[in-house]
Protein backbone atom coordinates (compact mmCIF):
# COMPACT_ATOMS: atom_id res chain seq x y z
CA UNK A 1 0.00 0.00 0.00
CA UNK A 2 2.86 2.19 1.00
CA UNK A 3 4.48 1.79 -2.53
CA UNK A 4 1.25 2.61 -4.36
CA UNK A 5 1.18 5.57 -2.51
CA UNK A 6 5.06 6.47 -3.14
CA UNK A 7 4.30 6.27 -6.83
CA UNK A 8 0.86 8.23 -6.74
CA UNK A 9 2.94 10.93 -5.42
CA UNK A 10 5.65 10.22 -7.37
CA UNK A 11 3.59 10.82 -10.63
CA UNK A 12 1.48 13.80 -9.32
CA UNK A 13 4.86 15.69 -8.40
CA UNK A 14 6.61 14.90 -11.98
CA UNK A 15 2.93 16.24 -13.85
CA UNK A 16 3.07 19.35 -11.72
CA UNK A 17 6.66 19.87 -12.22
CA UNK A 18 6.45 19.37 -16.32
CA UNK A 19 3.55 21.44 -16.05
CA UNK A 20 5.26 24.67 -14.68
CA UNK A 21 7.76 24.26 -16.80
CA UNK A 22 6.06 24.44 -19.70
CA UNK A 23 4.10 27.26 -18.41
CA UNK A 24 7.38 29.17 -17.42
CA UNK A 25 8.42 28.42 -20.89
CA UNK A 26 5.12 30.16 -22.43
CA UNK A 27 5.88 33.08 -20.52
CA UNK A 28 9.46 33.51 -21.78
CA UNK A 29 8.39 33.17 -25.31
CA UNK A 30 5.54 35.74 -24.71
CA UNK A 31 7.76 38.01 -23.06
CA UNK A 32 10.40 37.45 -26.27
CA UNK A 33 7.91 38.53 -28.69
CA UNK A 34 6.65 41.35 -26.65
CA UNK A 35 9.89 42.63 -26.02
CA UNK A 36 10.99 42.27 -30.12
CA UNK A 37 7.58 43.51 -31.46
CA UNK A 38 7.94 46.74 -29.00
CA UNK A 39 12.20 47.63 -30.19
CA UNK A 40 10.74 47.31 -33.84
CA UNK A 41 7.70 49.75 -33.57
CA UNK A 42 9.67 51.93 -31.51
CA UNK A 43 12.23 51.93 -34.33
CA UNK A 44 9.37 52.65 -37.19
CA UNK A 45 7.99 55.28 -35.20
CA UNK A 46 11.31 57.02 -34.58
CA UNK A 47 13.17 55.87 -37.86
CA UNK A 48 14.04 59.07 -40.11
CA UNK A 49 13.01 59.26 -43.72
Amino acid sequence: MKKLLLWSVLAAFVTLVSGCTNTVNGIQEDSSEAWHGTKRVIHEATAED
